[in-house]
């Protein structure tokens, strides 16, 4: 069973807890069955704090609890929140995992020293060394490419086939992305930076934004519903945020997907860009076994197989067939680079992204 905590404890709790409320209130947190101090000292419990919001997950965190016997206790909030709130709450912390959607995050919390190291040589063996800690902080749990979109109507341009033809001068007003602001943007500069150096990636940013169709709004659902509408030809989106939309039963969601063409930059050269979803097991975790062992269920075949299907995501474990909706977007060479190289560079391309004036 799961106890997903989301909401804060009341003001007349004990004013330790009341901290700790403070910081889950700003962290937009639910209510819950049960408190996250009173899940740290409870038996055969792991205490996850995600900043994945799928309702997948849960459905794998029930699986774990039915072959285990151990209760998964889950706190939701956005990945610097929760890393925050870590800090925060120091050696007292009832978090055992943390869960987030980019690696650029993972690197953050590492920073923050919210990470111990694991000598698991079973994790190992799964997650691919590009997508893991050098040290065993933190392990991908799942992948994800951020492609190009476009019209179908008004057809891929001639000539377009890597991120960088994307700054060309042919593309003004063409296209749809969100803002500097949203991490996977930040990701994908720190991966040219990481390739080409800073130079290079701040002309390819400071193209781009010659080249919007509009100004950056929404998430990369509001990019494709742009790319479809013919507000803009292009978009620069996530790989899942499309197959949710080509394989779906809605009819009008299933609409919008068959309006848009896909391409995965790069494919004669460094490949696309690929980004992860992982998670570590914290430094005070007071659940610590529990939580290594929540991390090796989420790296079996079949919990990959269930990310790729019930999120279509792609599998970081290598030997696991690509399923569900985004199968149908067909296989892609990807960028081997080192995805903890991310977020070495993000601070650099947050600022480049001011300095060009990318909103």
């Amino acid at each position: 069973m799961i106890s997903k905590t989301i909401g804060a404890p009341t003001a007349i709790r004990a004013a330790a807890i009341m901290i700790i409320a403070g910081l889950a209130a700003a962290c937009g947190e639910r209510a819950a069955e049960t408190t996250a101090d009173e899940a740290a000292t409870a038996p055969g419990e792991v205490n996850v704090y995600s900043g994945r919001h799928y309702d997948s997950d849960m459905v794998l965190f029930d699986t774990f609890t039915e072959e285990t016997g151990i209760k998964v206790n889950v706190i939701e909030a956005g990945g610097d929140a929760l890393i925050e709130r870590i800090v925060q709450e120091g050696d007292a912390s009832p978090a055992d995992l943390f869960i987030t959607a980019d690696a650029g995050i993972l690197w953050r919390g590492d920073q923050r020293g919210i990470f111990r190291s694991l000598d698991n040589e079973a994790l190992e063996t799964r997650v691919p060394a590009q997508f893991r800690h050098p040290e065993g902080k933190w392990f991908g749990l799942s992948k994800r490419a951020r492609i190009v979109i476009y019209n179908k109507e008004m057809g891929l341009p001639e000539g377009l086939d890597d991120y960088a033809d994307l700054a060309d001068p042919a593309h003004a007003g063409s296209i749809c992305v969100r803002s500097s602001s949203n991490i996977y943007n930040q990701s994908l500069l720190a991966s040219r930076i990481a390739h080409y150096g800073e130079a290079d990636a701040e002309g390819w940013a400071q193209g781009i934004v010659a080249n919007f169709g509009r100004k950056p709004q929404g998430n990369d659902t509001s990019q494709i519903e742009a790319v479809a509408a013919g507000i803009c030809r292009l978009g620069i989106v996530n790989s899942y945020y499309v197959a949710r939309f080509v394989g779906s039963e809605d009819p009008e969601k299933a609409e919008i997907g068959d309006k848009i063409g896909v391409l995965f930059p790069d494919q004669q050269g460094r490949g696309a860009h690929v980004n992860i979803s992982g998670g570590g097991v914290t430094a005070h975790a007071p659940n610590a076994a529990n939580a290594e062992k929540l991390l090796e269920f989420l790296l079996r075949d079949s919990s990959q197989s269930a990310f790729s299907q019930g999120n279509n995501e792609y599998p970081v474990v290598p030997t696991v067939a690509v399923s569900g909706p985004v199968a149908a977007l067909g296989s892609f060479k990807e960028d081997d680079l080192p995805v903890a190289a991310l977020g070495a560079n993000q601070t650099t391309a947050v600022g480049i992204f001011d300095r060009v004036g990318w909103p």
